[in-house]
């Protein structure tokens, strides 16, 4: 019964001590995912090149479908 005692406390701070991380995370991310993707691009990491590709080939596609409007 003596165990039971010191349980239901540690329990009790456990469950509501905790901080809400994902609100933290979201204001100190200031970068967009294309800024960090451009970033990516011009990195010495190999095959970040095809990023970069990878973007040219979404902007050329949307630039045509905005010219078939």
């Amino acid at each position: 019964m003596k165990s039971s005692f010191g349980v239901v406390p540690l329990c009790f701070v456990v469950a509501c001590g905790g901080s809400d991380k994902s609100k933290e995370t979201v204001n100190r991310d200031t970068l967009t995912q294309r800024q960090k993707d451009s970033i990516l691009a011009n990195s010495r990491i190999p095959n970040a090149r095809a990023v970069g590709r990878a973007m040219k080939a979404a902007d050329s596609t949307s630039a045509g479908i905005l010219r078939c409007r």
